[in-house]
């Protein structure tokens, strides 16, 4: 199970095309058939179904696709640790699409123009698959938001990992302009809510405050943007939740009406003892940005 197999699947896996996994690579086709065809021998299992000229991952390739990311990344942490940082490397950061627009293109820029080396890979997702994605070594830290039953630092203190408080976002109740006035949440008239998947925890935070659980009443319209969701509640289908943060840079009509729900904190969260330089200089370069911040606020 050489590293250079597991990268020629690990690219197969994700183009689930010979031919585009070999031009990915810089290989002859033939070349990533034959090395396929050794990996799955010496698996003993059939990683790959193929039919005329498509490819699927089998089960098991599912299953063993996750071991191939977390065996490829901790050779690049291992490089990376023993040559002090010299290589750049890799520093995998997961996030809320909330955090991602509206606090890390400024974050990750100036990480860039100070550590040019390091390639910085963002994904974004729902706060608790993306916990468990650094839990499992997916991801090398997440910025999330923690819902009130998870049990904050404490859990995540069983689960292995470490969490650092780096902003508290204000939440708000966008509201449809055919809403009456509303002085509380549970006056809202509307019963749709847009909102992320299951997992994220501004949904939850929405049907906390909303009153939705055990109520026939209330639907969800799961949706993969606030762009959307915004678009959602200016047809006067929805309301939503987000931060004002994010309302902020949105282009929301003014006729729409707002109710603050309090605030949450945004955690920066990694397994306990991840100290690759990487990542160190990501802690570098957050407290540098939270003291810019502190300092602008305090002389405005």
């Amino acid at each position: 199970m050489e590293m250079e197999s597991l990268t020629i699947f690990c690219a197969v896996a994700s183009e689930l095309s010979v031919t585009q996994a070999a031009a990915r690579l810089g290989r002859a086709p033939s070349s990533v058939t034959t090395r396929i065809q050794q990996l799955e021998a010496d698996m003993g299992a059939q990683l790959f179904v193929r039919t005329n000229k498509r490819m699927a991952l089998t089960a098991a390739g599912e299953r063993f696709l996750e071991y191939a990311q977390r065996l490829l990344a901790l050779a690049e942490e291992a490089r990376h640790v023993v040559t002090g940082g010299r290589e750049g490397g890799t520093l995998r950061v997961g996030s809320m699409e909330s955090t991602a627009a509206s606090r890390l293109p400024a974050l990750l820029a100036a990480y860039h123009a100070r550590y040019p080396a390091t390639r910085l890979a963002l994904s974004t997702g729902p706060s608790r698959p993306l916990i468990e994605q650094v839990r499992t070594g997916l991801l090398d830290c997440a910025f999330v938001a923690l819902p009130p039953a998870f049990g904050g630092a404490a859990a995540l203190g069983e689960l292995g990992l470490a969490s650092a408080s780096v902003w508290r976002e204000e939440l708000c109740l966008l509201l449809p302009a055919s809403e009456g006035p509303v002085r509380r949440a549970v006056d809202v008239r509307t019963r749709s809510l847009a909102a992320f998947p299951q997992g994220c925890t501004y949904r939850s935070i929405a049907e906390e405050v909303l009153g939705m659980a055990g109520s026939t009443q209330w639907r969800v319209q799961e949706l993969s943007s606030y762009h959307a969701m915004i678009a959602c509640v200016a047809a006067g289908a929805c309301v939503t939740l987000l931060p004002a943060s994010v309302l902020a840079l949105s282009d929301a009509p003014a006729t729409l009406k707002t109710l603050s729900v309090g605030q949450a904190d945004t955690l920066l969260v990694w397994r306990a003892g991840f100290d690759v330089p990487a990542f160190q200089h990501l802690l570098v370069q957050l407290d540098v940005k939270l003291q810019e911040l502190i300092r602008t606020r305090s002389e405005s």
